[in-house]
């Protein structure tokens, strides 16, 4: 029998519903057709943004979205993409298949996809071939209400009021990408960007440094260590610098590049042994920022994360179009329960890509559109946002293959405002069902239900011609006896349940 105890009387703080935020990358469809169609397009959409697409991810209560990216953010330059349409100059995307841009979506764009979508917009500024003084009239020309050179040109460009944008990225991958950068040097540079790009009338700027790369610690020592360095050699907080550093994980083998679907045991075993490598790499990163800064002031901000795989067949390699299965939302669903455990620092995190790129929410083509099985584990999971995580102790069997082993079960629970429990509870095994027994220490369980995601296949995946292979269903193979949840969950699934 594998057990779960929750203990609700132990406070661990709150889930930042900012976790299951999202990514939109000028790359491959994910801009263009996936989200911009512009206004004359027969596609049903407001102001030129794809309606479907747009009631598809208010419905996963989407609380931020980052954007330009990204690679593509240090090569981007606003003022390109602002003022009427037809005067925008193109550009190149040189890292993204080399296809040329019109500038139709920029940052008036973008923060009326914001505003439609009720969400907060997360904008990465241009480090890498961009200068300060550009950032620096970006932030002010979004944010400021004072009578100024950029506030008149917002206006004259359609928008009186300020838009107050708080979440701003200072460069983008600035170790590669963007620069090819040493610490020590970008870390100067952060403190220069960071310097000039100021807050504006009643805003204050939430400003993210461009962390590490997955097992790069040295870049978040170094950053750290000059953080808490003032100008005159006396000592600061490094959250007078920087609010939060930017981290980049992916599940992928870059030497031995996995399909997305037509996989097999090994691979279905390879690809969440390598999701769940997520929680040593945040707990070590973790355990470096506590040296400068021991009160967890300065976040880690997971904004690029998700499964990497071979491009489908026929498409636009530089395009990183994949097809999404079921064995993406396991890998997803035991990454929410890393971020959830590291809510101290984790406080926002941005899946790669929202839409037609690498593990999006929504694939489409033309006006066709179809929801993932990621895009349900994050509906399934918004009952997560912003509520208080419970400690929940889990005791399960391994799930072997060969000589690796994981645990069989993943979990997390968190109790809502209104006193409903909900647990998340991921069984990686691909074949067997398991016997399951919860139990609340503080409470007793009532009422039992929620729904569960799961089929017949380990790479089930939703197409245009069958968009519904992969979907929630109810929960009915639990039930309380003496205040007990007891049951089984089926194999190879994400099973939200909710307690009362």
């Amino acid at each position: 029998m594998n057990r779960i105890v929750i203990d609700t009387d132990r406070d661990m703080g709150v889930v930042n519903r900012h976790v299951y935020g999202h990514f939109a990358e000028h790359l491959g469809r994910c801009i263009y057709g996936g989200i911009w169609v512009g206004e004359d397009s027969d596609i049903p959409n407001i102001r030129g943004i794809r309606t479907d697409v747009v009631e598809a991810l208010k419905a996963l209560r989407i609380p931020n979205l980052r954007w330009p990216g990204g690679c593509f953010a240090d090569t981007y330059h606003w003022k390109d993409g602002i003022g009427p349409r037809k005067e925008r100059p193109s550009i190149v995307n040189i890292h993204w298949g080399g296809v040329t841009e019109d500038n139709s979506f920029g940052t008036h764009e973008f923060l009326d996809l914001c505003g439609q979508l009720g969400c907060e917009p997360y904008i990465c500024g241009n480090v890498g071939s961009g200068t300060v003084q550009e950032m620096a009239e970006w932030v002010e020309y979004v944010n400021s209400d004072a009578a100024s050179p950029m506030t008149e040109l917002r206006k004259r460009n359609g928008r009186e009021e300020p838009w107050s944008v708080k979440f701003w990225g200072v460069g983008n991958e600035s170790w590669g990408c963007g620069g090819n950068m040493l610490p020590e040097y970008y870390a100067d540079v952060y403190r220069r960007y960071a310097t000039f790009c100021g807050n504006h009338g009643g805003s204050k700027l939430y400003r993210i440094a461009c962390g590490p790369n997955d097992y790069n610690y040295r870049w978040t020592e170094v950053l750290m260590e000059n953080f808490s360095i003032s100008g005159t050699g006396g000592r600061r907080s490094p959250s007078d610098f920087a609010s939060a550093l930017a981290l980049h994980y992916y599940t992928v083998d870059w030497k031995n590049m996995a399909k997305a679907t037509g996989f097999g045991e090994q691979e279905w075993f390879t690809i969440l042994e390598t999701a769940v490598k997520m929680d040593e790499i945040i707990t070590r990163h973790s355990a470096i920022m506590d040296r400068t800064d021991p009160d967890g002031r300065v976040a880690l901000v997971v904004d690029e994360w998700g499964t990497w795989y071979d491009v489908e067949p026929g498409t636009n390699p530089r395009f990183l179009y994949q097809q999404n299965s079921l064995r993406d939302a396991l890998a997803a669903s035991l990454t929410f329960d890393i971020f959830h455990r590291h809510n101290r620092r984790v406080t926002m995190a941005n899946i790669a890509q929202t839409v037609n790129v690498l593990q999006a929410m929504i694939l489409t083509d033309g006006e066709a559109m179809v929801l993932t099985p990621t895009y349900h584990v994050f509906e399934m999971n918004s009952v997560h946002h912003d509520a208080a995580l419970l400690d929940a102790k889990v005791s399960c069997t391994e799930y072997r293959f060969g000589d690796r082993a994981l645990p069989g079960l993943g979990a997390s629970a968190t109790r809502d405002s209104s006193g409903k429990i909900h647990v998340t509870v991921t069984n990686l095994d691909p074949t067997e069902d398991v016997k399951l027994s919860l139990s609340l220490e503080g409470r007793r369980a009532v009422t039992v239900g929620g729904r569960v995601l799961t089929a017949g296949t380990v790479d089930a995946h939703n197409t245009f011609d069958a968009p519904d292979a992969v979907r929630p269903r109810a929960l009915t193979s639990l039930s309380v006896r003496g205040g007990v949840i007891e049951g089984s969950l089926p194999a190879r699934s994400v099973s939200v349940i909710e307690i009362t």
